[in-house]
């Protein structure tokens, strides 16, 4: 799915849709994202030798996830993380990388939605992480 289609699912917008693509095999969210180089989170991490933060690498994660939920994500409802446990840094991406996340539910209990996760370029383990959900309502 495009990112127009990835936006009825969503509601992140502008700056922080942070997905250009994604599709769901056999339960799996696998999603990428090429990092252009002018993105808001490079300006200043760090001048001269730009590399993505690890919260925005995480963030590329929850949101690929998400695609997993469309179902229990009706609009009006954000999903919001509620835990990240056991990440990993192991590579930095920097820009003119294209990311690859491969995330799956391991579990549910609406609201909450349990989930594994990882970055990848091309085929380099970059972050790996278990993170966890809560569908609200946005109010």
């Amino acid at each position: 799915m495009n990112r127009t289609e990835i936006m009825e699912i969503l509601p992140h917008r502008d700056n922080m849709l942070l997905l250009d693509d994604v599709d769901s095999r056999d339960g799996v969210a696998v999603g990428h994202y090429t990092v252009r180089g002018d993105e808001f989170f490079l300006k200043g991490h760090f001048p001269g030798n730009p590399i993505v933060p690890g919260v925005i690498l995480c963030e590329i994660m929850a949101q690929s996830a998400c695609i997993l939920m469309r179902d229990v994500i009706k609009e009006g409802n954000i999903p919001v993380y509620t835990g990240l446990n056991n990440v990993k840094f192991r590579s930095p991406v920097k820009p003119g990388d294209t990311i690859e996340t491969n995330c799956t539910i391991k579990r549910a209990k609406h609201p909450f939605y349990f989930a594994s996760g990882s970055v990848s370029v091309d085929g380099r383990l970059c972050v790996s992480a278990e993170f966890s959900f809560a569908i609200t309502t946005g109010e």
